[in-house]
């Protein structure tokens, strides 16, 4: 029992960081403090560390999902921070290397593991306001589609990611059925049924074989992301729901940016925003600079489908904290799939951008 209560007790995630420095550069740098600047909403914790004579650093530390996932995720998105072309070179954070390695350090304890990697801290410099206006949001339409084409063309630099959304929500369904997700079987049947609608719709538009693959950051949110005076992407820090996916995956976090009420912080994720006139005038912009394609516009309703599924269903009660997975969890059986059915306009999309 003593055993058992003494696994069940949370790591020292400020010790781990120590273990990790000191196998890192210890000998050159001693440390003089390590802080706590975590979010508090996602089970991820990053902390600041002080030197006495060098240049702080940033640390993340997971102990979510697999090692190897952790690796493979934080190898991707360091090779294309190194690779992004001008003017975003300096858009993400650059991530420490040993030996030129991506330096990644593993904590082990009797049934308990744990991650950390270091980042050098970024520069910010403007945020846009909280509601935008409709200048902001033509020029956020465009500036993600440039975006987006600086990451479509280092793509093929980057290594191999061995998920996808397909393979994803596959898992989803293997872990109901073997009953390793908890919930009510009238809840169980509606995932179930839900997540075949999924498969069923990205096999239609041909996901595997027509929809291009590049490296998204799915979570935009006005607090981790800075721009230039003239609306260009400056710096992004938050990287927990980075993936190699169809560049619509970032679209639903983009229509929360625009809406009408603003950006929010607040855990909740409705449906509505995507049937805004503002989202489709972000939309219009954004296809101007890097066009869509039908399929892809089929897509975007599936892939807030896709999350919903992956984030909050199956990832949920990992990631986040247990108030805002139960929050999530219950608004998705009352609100959010209801609303997918009967709310979301792919005529109307496909008509706004002439297609």
């Amino acid at each position: 029992m003593k055993n058992k209560k003494k696994m069940m007790q949370k790591l020292d995630y400020a010790e781990i960081i120590k273990l990790a420095w000191k196998e890192f550069d210890g000998e050159r740098h001693e440390i003089k403090g390590v802080f706590d600047v975590s979010a508090k909403v996602s089970t991820n914790h990053v902390y600041k560390i002080s030197f006495y004579q060098r240049e702080p650093v940033f640390a993340k530390i997971s102990e979510y999902g697999n090692f190897e996932d952790f690796r493979e995720d934080h190898i991707i998105i360091n090779n294309l921070a190194n690779n992004l072309e001008y003017p975003y070179q300096q858009f993400l954070a650059q991530s420490l290397v040993k030996r030129n390695e991506l330096y990644i350090y593993r904590y082990h304890e009797r049934e308990r593991s744990a991650w950390v990697v270091f980042y050098n801290p970024i520069q910010i410099r403007h945020k846009l306001p909280r509601r935008l206006e409709e200048k902001h949001i033509k020029k956020l339409g465009r500036e993600l589609a440039r975006f987006h084409k600086a990451c479509t063309n280092v793509s093929n630099q980057l290594p191999h990611s061995s998920k996808n959304v397909i393979t994803d929500i596959q898992k989803l369904k293997r872990s109901i059925h073997k009953s390793e997700i908890q919930m009510q079987e009238s809840h169980k049947d509606l995932i179930l049924r839900h997540a075949d609608h999924f498969l069923e719709n990205a096999d239609r538009v041909n996901y595997n074989t027509e929809i291009e693959t590049i490296p998204v950051l799915v979570d935009w949110n006005i607090g981790n992301f800075s721009i230039t005076g003239d609306g260009r992407f400056y710096s992004r820090w938050d990287y927990d729901w980075f993936r190699m996916s169809s560049r619509v995956m970032d679209f639903y976090f983009f229509s929360r940016v625009v809406s009408d009420v603003g950006d929010r912080t607040v855990f909740s994720y409705k449906v509505d925003t995507l049937m805004e006139d503002r989202f489709m005038l972000f939309l219009k912009e954004y296809h101007k600079i890097f066009p869509l394609t039908p399929p892809e516009v089929h897509l975007i309703k599936e892939v807030y489908r896709f999350f919903i599924l992956n984030y909050v269903i199956k990832d949920g009660p990992y990631f986040f904290r247990k108030y805002y997975s139960t929050k999530l969890i219950k608004e998705a059986y009352e609100t959010y799939f209801p609303a997918m059915e009967a709310n979301y306009r792919v005529e109307k999309i496909l008509k706004t951008l002439k297609l």
